[in-house]
Order: C-alpha cells, then sequence, then structure tokens
C-alpha cells in the first residue's frame, strides 16, 4: 500500500488533505514538516503531503525553504476547507478557559475569536498535537483549536465551531514525491529563481513570461539562505515544463537569472471540504 507521510497527529488537517488527495493509504504522522521532507527523502515514505498557504495567513514560509533545500518534486496539490473548532475536555466551558493551544496558524486564523476571549495563546507544533496533549496531561481550564475530526479522537466536547476569522478559509496543501507527475490535461509548474545582481534584473525574468503570454498564478520573494540581504523568488504558472511555449520561457529565464531550480510540474489544484 501507497504510504503517505503528514505532519501532526492522526486527525491533523494535514490528514485531511491526504485523504482528499489519496483516499485510503498508509499514513505516516511527522513531528515536523522538516521531517515529512526527509522521510520521503530518505524512501521511508512513496509521498509527503505538507501546508504550503493559506487563504488567510498567507504563505508557510518553512515548507518553501524546504522546498528549496530538498532534491524533491511537487508531485499534485490539494485545497482543504478549514472549519476551526474550539475544544476542551468534558466539564469545560468558554467562560472556564484561560489558556488555549494550537498551531501557530491555526492560532492567527482565529485570532478576532481568541482575542475577545482574552485567554493565553501557547503555540504548538500541532492542531490535533494539542487536543492530545491537554487530554494526556489532564490539563484544567484549557482548549484547543483543531477541526470537528480530532474532538472525536480525543474525546473532547466542543465549545464552539467556525471560530475562523473569516468564514471561507483555505489552506492549500502540496504533494511531494521523489518521482515527477504525469502530464496531465491542465497543470501548473512551480520553480525558484534568483536574480543576478544588476539593474532591472527581475524585470527582465518576468519578461520571459510575460512575452509569451503565460499566467503566472504566484510570485513571492524569500530571503536567500546564502547571502545576508538577497532573495530568491518564487513562481508558479500555468502550463508544464514539456509545454513549447514554457520550455523557451525557462531556457530564456536560465539565461537571465544566476540560480533556477524547477520545483516540479504537477496536475492542477484539487479541492477538498
Amino acid at each position: 500500500m501507497t504510504t503517505v507521510a503528514f505532519q501532526g497527529e492522526r486527525g491533523a488537517f494535514s490528514e485531511d488533505a491526504v485523504q482528499g488527495f489519496f483516499g485510503d493509504v498508509e499514513l505516516l504522522p511527522c513531528r515536523s514538516l522538516r521531517d515529512v521532507f526527509g522521510t520521503v527523502a530518505e524512501n521511508r515514505a512513496d509521498f509527503g503531503v505538507v501546508p504550503v498557504e493559506n487563504s488567510q495567513a498567507g504563505s508557510i514560509n518553512e515548507t518553501y525553504d524546504l522546498l528549496l533545500k530538498y532534491d524533491l518534486n511537487i508531485y499534485g496539490e490539494v485545497a482543504l476547507e478549514v472549519n476551526h473548532c474550539l475544544m476542551a475536555p468534558p466539564g469545560e466551558s468558554i467562560s472556564s478557559i484561560k489558556t488555549v493551544y494550537s498551531h501557530p496558524q491555526a492560532l492567527a486564523q482565529c485570532e478576532e475569536f481568541l482575542r475577545k476571549m482574552g485567554v493565553e495563546i501557547v503555540p504548538t507544533y500541532d492542531t490535533a498535537g494539542s487536543a492530545k496533549l491537554i487530554k494526556e496531561k489532564g490539563l484544567v481550564n484549557c482548549a484547543a483549536v483543531a477541526s470537528k475530526r480530532v474532538s472525536e479522537i480525543y474525546q473532547m466536547q466542543i465549545l464552539a465551531e467556525d471560530i475562523q476569522t473569516i468564514p471561507s478559509n483555505y489552506t492549500k496543501f502540496f504533494v511531494i514525491s521523489r518521482e515527477k507527475a504525469e502530464y496531465a490535461e491542465r497543470n501548473k509548474t512551480s520553480l525558484v529563481f534568483a536574480t543576478k545582481n544588476a539593474s532591472g534584473a527581475l524585470y527582465q525574468c518576468l519578461g520571459a513570461f510575460a512575452t509569451r503570454g503565460i499566467n503566472l498564478t504566484k510570485l513571492e520573494s524569500r530571503p536567500s539562505k546564502d547571502k545576508p540581504w538577497e532573495y530568491v523568488f518564487y513562481v508558479d504558472l500555468e502550463g508544464h515544463v514539456d509545454d513549447e511555449v514554457c520550455a523557451q520561457a525557462l531556457k530564456e529565464l536560465e539565461d537571465k537569472t544566476s540560480f533556477l531550480k524547477i520545483l516540479g510540474s504537477y496536475p492542477k489544484n484539487v479541492e477538498t471540504a
């Protein structure tokens, strides 16, 4: 059976993304995003599923840094509708809660609700792991922010549902693999590059796509890990590296950059609720 690694405990949103993309597979929970990448790179899992961007809180910077570090391919993407619940052990109520645990991204997505509660916020490595922590340690006056399914796994009562600040809340996940994805009817390509140290360098790089009518769906800069105050640029574009027009654009881009890495060409988004 196919083995898929994800970050977090059973019940994490990443597990929902795994099931939305693959269906029934062998699940391999990992403590950190780095562990997911390492597990796939070392052939201990066939695929990994990692969060890359939230519609409210923005990009998951660690994922982008790891995509640059590891020699793996983006194999696919899946968008998951994320509805956060406040949950606690039986007997607690909203008025009794003094501390709330969850992953920093989940806490950021529920900032308005939690601010009105006036509670202490404690970031943890995982949403589901927060509920597990409260249950296993027998913590009182504490709650977790996680998915509704987590409350069933760890026997927690739900104190409030859909507490995210923006009701329409989606997280996009990348599927990573040692293998490249097969060509699909509708494809996307992700890449990262660094510009040469020259006036108008970024403008010239982007011109390789603009002059050929290639649509860029994402452009984001991240600090370079090699030199202070220098940046690399992450790009998502519509098309596949094997398309003639994309191949031409990438050849021109390669001539205009100091560094270029293709992160993967893969089928366009799968959405799951």
